[in-house]
């Protein structure tokens, strides 16, 4: 089974910007621990990280052509306001995890609403990296009800 893991703006930044909200971890070790759970769960994981919404809009819009059986999206900040984003991810029709690490919902108000959360299967928010883990589990499972 193939997981196409993808990361939005910022994400690249892990461990340096705003060490209070999102850890100290850095972005390299989300990576080795996201491909590290979804080998567990029987998926080769392709992680992605992109500051540009297009590139991430193209990438969701090749996700089946590609092969990918499930996708899980952190797209940061893109979440709250990015209806392109929103319609491409309603496009695919492979199972979809929204994951943020900090509580979107315990934040500033404008982190309150996603927009992309409704085109994906599940939203998991606060857990840190666990999201990623959990989310590779719901995916697995999905995949498998399929």
């Amino acid at each position: 089974m193939k997981l196409l893991i993808l990361n939005g703006p910022n994400l690249n930044r892990l461990g340096v910007r705003e060490t209070h909200i999102y850890g100290t971890k850095s972005y390299e070790e989300l990576v080795k621990m996201s491909k590290l759970w979804a080998q567990e769960h029987g998926f080769e994981a392709d992680v992605r990280q992109s500051n540009h919404e297009g590139i991430l809009i193209d990438l969701v819009q090749c996700v089946e052509m590609m092969g990918y059986h499930a996708l899980l999206i952190n797209p940061g900040a893109y979440a709250h306001y990015s209806y392109a984003l929103a319609d491409a991810l309603r496009s695919v029709s492979v199972p979809k995890v929204e994951v943020h690490l900090s509580d979107i919902m315990n934040r500033e108000n404008f982190r309150k609403i996603s927009v992309t959360a409704s085109a994906c299967d599940k939203l998991i928010t606060g857990y840190g990296f666990d999201g990623y883990r959990q989310a590779i589990f719901y995916l697995a499972k999905m995949v498998r009800e399929l």
